[in-house]
């Protein structure tokens, strides 16, 4: 056999058959719609109209193409903004404190009004949750100011609030030595 597979495909006139290598690297899936790409992401994960309609902007030859497909994808309940507030709740509610989480949405562009519902039911299990994040990071009360100042600020910048870090925390300073 001959080291020369690929030069016997050639036709008579020289050309290659074969397409070149950089066609294929141009672009990942140039042949989608605007839909499909839209279909391709959620397929995967929830987004929000906000966060999807920025992804497909680059995608799209027009703003007001991209708004009538976000359109047609929410009135074909392909697209929800609530599914992925809670999907968002679900994902981080176990690491992370209200604060944070209502900080997500509402950079995504959830509803004030959907945002609200889900801060009172945050706020209801906030408590419990910061016990479950505060446990798994550190196996003991603080013993001093500074290991005090260290798991404020661990928990703190998990998003809880400074009442709730008060009532995990705040029986060392009481305890005499």
């Amino acid at each position: 056999m001959s080291a020369q597979p690929k030069r016997a495909s050639s036709s008579v006139d020289g050309s290659n058959d074969s397409p070149a290598p950089e066609k294929k690297a141009a672009s990942k899936r140039p042949g989608l719609s605007l839909k499909a790409r839209a279909l391709n992401f959620l397929s995967r994960r929830e987004y929000s109209r906000l966060e999807l309609g920025r992804r497909l902007a680059a995608h799209a030859e027009s703003a007001e193409e991209v708004e009538a497909l976000l359109d047609a994808l929410v009135e074909q309940k392909w697209l929800s903004n609530e599914r992925f507030a809670n999907s968002v709740v679900n994902r981080r509610a176990s690491r992370v404190g209200a604060r944070v989480i209502l900080q997500e949405l509402r950079q995504h562009g959830v509803d004030v009004h959907q945002t609200e519902i889900i801060k009172e039911e945050l706020m209801a299990t906030e408590l419990e949750r910061a016990k479950q994040v505060w446990g798994k990071k550190f196996s003991a009360p603080p013993e001093d100011a500074r290991s005090y100042a260290k798991q404020y600020r661990f928990m703190a910048s998990r998003g809880f609030s400074g009442r709730i870090l008060q009532q995990i925390l705040g029986d060392w300073e009481e305890d005499p030595a």
